[in-house]
């Protein structure tokens, strides 16, 4: 055949075959000037590419054409130099209908796509018709018109400007202690000093002043005070009771509404009982620096007068072993001696801010140990004129919050700081310092108090802010102290509340006593080997925690200080 090529058409599989084999057509190369026709007839074979078969189509243009159709956009997908084997869509506009069905027609009847193509162009058009009739367009364009009118105007707050060094600290103007710029400082009160008053240094008067009591009942409790003291005490020697008879008596302690009685005015920081067996008189200071004595015979009617020989808190008192007359009281600033027999409330020793506690080296109470916050502690000789210490040594404490001497060996004492316990001997402090005699381990936080046992000094109690009460055997003075017992106590008494200290009963040596955060509100009991032995309470009289408590020496007579003033004597 002369001037015409005979045209083959291969199978499509030998089409598909021919497809992997040859790589992806390049763009058309320009049209070259014709040739002349061959002079013999030859045989030509066109193959015509077709697309791969990863190949899709963009569907975005598909979903978005919305007034064309699915047939548009496959139409402008398709390289418009590839010949086409079936008809070509007819141009023009038209519905959409009508376009999505030549579409599919198209895809049916396309000889070059595969049944999964022309299945997958068939699901797009069906999906655009979805989609269309939905109108999510134009739903959007709608609702974000309400909402962009129904907004209210909002005025963003003006952020304050970081300081180079870190955040803004913003204080109030209470904090600042400044007043509004609109109202005027107020003055201070002109009678401010007089009516809180700082008590001087050296003796005070035991003065009526502004009390509770009158001129003639304030001399017949201080004549009452002054009688018991003079009283023979051959009957009152320490005696130890049997543990079964001790238990009994403990039970048939009992708490009535004459033994409640507010004496002070603030929170309780530590008690006293007078050794007379006789009259129950009872002794208090509070966190003010007053000094409180409750006769409990009289019950809610009268007894009572307050004293006011310090400024501080009144963090420990002792009457006099040899001398219950005198009455000696410590708080941060002094410690002072109140004799009845001479009226005077005389001072023994003055640090401003700095003492903590204080106890006897003799029986005669004419040298005492002192205590300091700063960790030191001090021998006090009341004989000398001079208010001044004999002996100061830093015992290597942060703070010396109770010191405690042994009831038989005199040179010893125990002192509790802020996590330390341990026993010193008043013979090395000039020499050694803060080398201790034994130490008693164990305390993760700080120590409230430790106190030896009244009769042998074999024990010591402390109470830890680890919410743990400890019995340490001292028998032997080792250089580590074993432990007997930890008992597990709640002792979190807060910033309101004096925290506890657990003091043995002089009646029965393996027994101590301590308050308690229990409800209902109580006094606990326990062995030192860790047993509750009894729980003193009073549904009636007792609704407080009752921090601070002392024991009778003789008598089953036992009182508990609360954060009121109030105090509680429980007796048999």
């Amino acid at each position: 055949m002369a001037g015409t090529a005979e045209r083959r058409e291969l199978s499509p599989r030998s089409q598909q075959q021919m497809q992997e084999r040859t790589p992806p057509p390049r763009a058309a190369p320009p049209p070259s000037p014709p040739r002349s026709p061959p002079r013999s007839p030859q045989l030509r074979v066109v193959l015509t590419p077709l697309p791969a078969p990863q190949r899709r189509l963009r569907q975005k243009r598909l979903l978005g054409a919305c007034g064309g159709g699915a047939a548009e956009g496959a139409a402008q997908k398709r390289p418009r130099s590839e010949p086409s084997c079936g008809p070509e869509p007819a141009d023009g506009g038209g519905d959409d209908d009508d376009e999505d069905e030549r579409t599919e027609e198209e895809a049916d009847g396309d000889a070059r796509l595969s049944a999964y193509e022309r299945k997958r162009l068939k699901n797009i058009a069906e999906n655009a018709r979805f989609f269309a009739a939905l109108e999510l367009h134009e739903s959007a364009a709608r609702l974000h018109g309400m909402a962009a009118k129904g907004r209210p105007h909002v005025a963003r707050r003006v952020k304050p400007r970081r300081a180079e060094g870190g955040a803004v600290q913003r204080r109030s103007m209470r904090l600042q202690r400044m007043q509004p710029p609109e109202l005027p400082q107020a003055e201070a009160p002109a009678q401010e000093e007089e009516d809180y008053p700082q008590v001087p240094a050296g003796p005070l008067p035991m003065a009526a002043g502004a009390q509770e009591e009158s001129g003639g009942a304030e001399s017949a409790l201080l004549g009452t005070w002054l009688r018991l003291s003079e009283m023979e005490n051959s009957n009152a020697e320490k005696r130890m009771w049997d543990m079964e008879r001790y238990h009994a008596a403990l039970s048939r302690m009992q708490l009535h509404h004459d033994g409640v009685r507010k004496v002070l005015s603030s929170r309780v920081c530590s008690v006293a009982i007078h050794p007379a067996e006789s009259t129950v008189l009872v002794a208090a200071g509070d966190k003010d620096g007053h000094v409180g004595l409750w006769d409990v015979s009289c019950g809610t009617e009268g007894g009572v007068h307050v004293f006011t020989p310090h400024n501080l808190s009144v963090n420990c008192m002792h009457f006099s072993p040899s001398h219950p007359a005198q009455l000696l009281s410590l708080s941060h600033d002094s410690l002072r001696c109140g004799d009845v027999s001479t009226a005077v409330f005389d001072e023994i020793c003055r640090s401003e801010g700095n003492l903590s506690s204080f106890d006897f080296l003799e029986d005669s109470a004419c040298t005492v140990l002192v205590g300091f916050w700063d960790g030191t502690v001090a021998v006090v000789d009341r004989r000398s004129p001079r208010a001044s210490p004999e002996l100061s040594a830093d015992i290597g404490f942060q703070r010396t919050r109770t010191v405690d001497v042994h009831p038989l060996s005199r040179q010893y004492f125990v002192a509790a700081g802020s996590v330390d316990v341990r026993v010193f001997d008043v013979r090395w402090l000039r020499r050694r310092g803060s080398e201790a005699v034994s130490a008693l381990r164990g305390h993760s936080r700080s120590v409230a108090s430790a106190y030896f046992s009244p009769t042998s000094g074999h024990r010591v109690v402390t109470v830890c802010a680890d919410d743990r009460l400890r019995v340490y055997d001292t028998s032997s003075l080792s250089a580590s102290a074993a432990l007997v017992s930890s008992i597990r106590h709640n002792n979190n008494t807060g910033r309101w509340l004096t925290r506890f200290r657990a003091v043995w009963d002089p009646k029965q040596e393996q027994c101590f006593v301590v308050g308690s955060m229990a409800r209902p509100r109580q006094i606990e009991v326990f062995r030192d080997s860790g047993v509750l032995l009894h729980a003193l309470s009073s549904a009636e009289c007792l609704g407080s925690v009752c921090s601070i408590s002392a024991l009778h020496p003789t008598r089953n007579v036992l009182v508990g200080g609360n954060s009121s003033g109030r105090l509680h004597v429980f007796m048999e």
